[in-house]
């Protein structure tokens, strides 16, 4: 009668142990964006740039890594998600890369910090980043340069795009690629900015001459005529 009641406790045990293994789930491996290997800037100063506002696409706004693919659905990676915040990933990048690009250490992100006056502000907007097996990486952006004045100097929408050897860490590493190559041509387009005239400096318009007065024509003062009748010219 114990032999047959220990039985089945035994397999129950076994049972619930292996379901227990079973639920266990591997590691899921953390990523972040490579910046590549920027420098620190030599200069100790240098032009002034303030970054942002950097607006991301609502779904980049997440932990979940996605992957692209072929017909343009998304889906959720199953070995990695990033590690922490994406946007603030970016902004970190873009932030060292326009720093050593520039060899300036005035390099901020929005808002912008109190009594700092940049020669430059970059104003951009991410709409895509993302890639997948078999799919290039892809970055889409628009960005306009404002100078010293707020006056928008360059405006341009870009394409981008950053082939890759599939699996999830070279995936992450195009898409790193990609940024690096955006802070490129943000450098370009702020670097002619550094030669501004200060605000203070720069020359006045004159004010316009107001137009000359007229004069207008005075009515001639009545003259009288001596005749029979008194009559007066006008």
């Amino acid at each position: 009668m114990m032999t047959f009641l220990r039985l089945p406790l035994v397999l129950l045990l076994t049972g619930v142990l292996g379901l227990a293994g079973c639920s266990v789930h591997q590691p899921v491996a953390l990523y972040q964006l490579d910046s590549g290997n920027p420098g620190q800037p030599k200069a100790t100063s240098g032009m002034s740039v303030l970054l942002g506002p950097v607006s991301v696409a609502d779904y980049l706004q997440r932990e979940t890594l996605l992957q692209r693919h072929k017909d343009g659905s998304l889906t959720a990676s199953t070995d990695g998600r990033w590690a922490g915040s994406l946007a603030s990933d970016i902004d970190q990048l873009l932030v060292r890369q326009l720093a050593w690009r520039l060899d300036s250490p005035k390099v901020m992100l929005a808002p912008k910090p109190a009594n700092f006056s940049p020669d430059a502000q970059v104003l951009l907007s991410i709409t895509r980043l993302d890639s997948g097996d078999g799919q290039p990486a892809v970055l889409d952006a628009q960005w306009r340069v404002l100078d010293r004045r707020g006056l928008v100097r360059d405006n341009r929408i870009v394409h981008l795009e950053e082939k890759h050897t599939d699996g999830t860490a070279a995936q992450v590493q195009a898409q790193g690629v990609l940024l690096q190559r955006l802070a490129e041509q943000l450098t370009a387009a702020v670097k002619p900015l550094a030669n501004q005239p200060a605000l203070a400096q720069e020359p006045r318009k004159a004010a316009p001459e107001p137009a000359a007065r007229e004069d207008k024509p005075k009515m001639p003062l009545a003259t009288p005529i001596r005749t029979d009748m008194e009559i007066y010219r006008f």
